[in-house]
């Protein structure tokens, strides 16, 4: 879900709020205090969901562990603070949280008004329909006159408006504040469509009654760029949390997995070598202000981007999702990360 920018006043407040509290070189405060402490969803299937012992599993959660792996060289290193889509912003801004990894959108006012940074792309999604099958609708085209349950105060919003307006087609916007709000909406019939994030949808449909009833239309109507953000004004903590998922694609590159980090340690690839720290000379890692074996932490801690993927979202989990624009830019997808050196 994406929140509308706040007015410009406000927004001047908080972006000076958050500027002075990434100025006291946040990585510095992360070892001080011994863990992150990491923004996620407050519940959502696949990506950040805690279990009945309160133990926080999924897609953006590992990315939070792994942020943990490269700063301290243990994933647990890592508090979960669960924000709703009307929270995460003042959370990252006051300086509550030091990373917001809970499927947030890259775009420009957040890049700027708000004073956030993003640099490397997780997931790319766009905006996307669920509707019941017995309906009976193959395609967003054919849902003129149709209920259309939405979170009030989000981008979503506004696309969808714009997408009925510019196909010249009629809708009724059902319309809560909270996203529990929507789903039970929709699940129980108050509406005919669902709209948000595909991943979203993936990750809701499981959480309906019937799963099995329901199905997800073709259409993309939006870019969503999904990834982590972190205050400005800090660019050693911005390089950290970067790179951190820069190492993640990259070690898929290489064919490094958490299996076999330990042995890909003693590859004869200078490259390979660089990456995990293993080269006697590379500063790659202090340059960072982190140890030089930093990115064979993450990998021993989480795995590369594809395990992290197929575990929480994709094949290996419930949702299924396939890679698709997520792939390796060498497989038919989008995914690249420059390269360690």
């Amino acid at each position: 879900m994406k929140i509308k920018l706040l007015s410009a006043a406000v927004g001047a407040a908080v972006f000076a709020l958050g500027a002075s509290a990434a100025s006291a070189a946040t990585l510095a405060d992360v070892k001080a205090k011994g863990f992150v402490q990491c923004g996620v969803n407050s519940g959502l299937v696949g990506f950040a969901q805690p279990d009945a012992s309160g133990n926080w599993a999924g897609f953006d959660v590992d990315f939070c562990k792994a942020v943990a792996s490269a700063v301290f060289g243990d994933p647990t290193k890592v508090k979960y603070t669960p924000l709703s889509a009307k929270d995460r912003f003042p959370a990252l801004q006051s300086g509550e949280v030091d990373i917001l990894s809970r499927n947030t959108t890259w775009t420009i006012n957040r890049d700027t008004a708000l004073g956030f940074n993003f640099r490397a792309v997780t997931y790319y999604d766009g905006q996307g329909f669920m509707v019941r099958k017995g309906l009976n609708v193959k395609s967003a085209l054919e849902l003129s006159g149709a209920a259309v349950c939405v979170q009030a105060g989000t981008t979503t919003e506004l696309n969808l408006a714009d997408y009925f307006k510019a196909n010249n087609l009629q809708y009724n916007p059902v319309v809560f504040e909270k996203l529990e709000e929507v789903n039970a909406a929709y699940d129980s019939g108050r509406c005919d469509v669902y709209t948000t994030d595909q991943s979203g949808l993936y990750s809701l449909r499981l959480t309906l009654k019937n799963p099995d009833e329901h199905m997800i239309l073709p259409e993309i109507i939006s870019k969503e760029p999904l990834g982590p953000a972190v205050r400005q004004g800090d660019d050693q903590w911005f390089d950290v949390v970067s790179w951190t998922a820069f190492a993640l694609v990259n070690a898929e590159d290489f064919g490094i997995t958490q299996a076999n980090v330990d042995e890909m340690k003693n590859s004869p690839n200078p490259d390979i070598k660089r990456f995990l720290g293993s080269e006697a000379d590379t500063k790659i890692g202090t340059d960072l202000g982190l140890t030089n074996d930093w990115a064979y932490n993450v990998i021993k801690g989480v795995g590369n981007y594809g395990e992290v993927f197929e575990r929480n979202i994709g094949q290996g989990s419930p949702l299924k999702i396939e890679r698709g624009l997520n792939a390796l830019w060498s497989k038919g997808g989008i995914q690249y990360a420059p390269p360690v050196r």
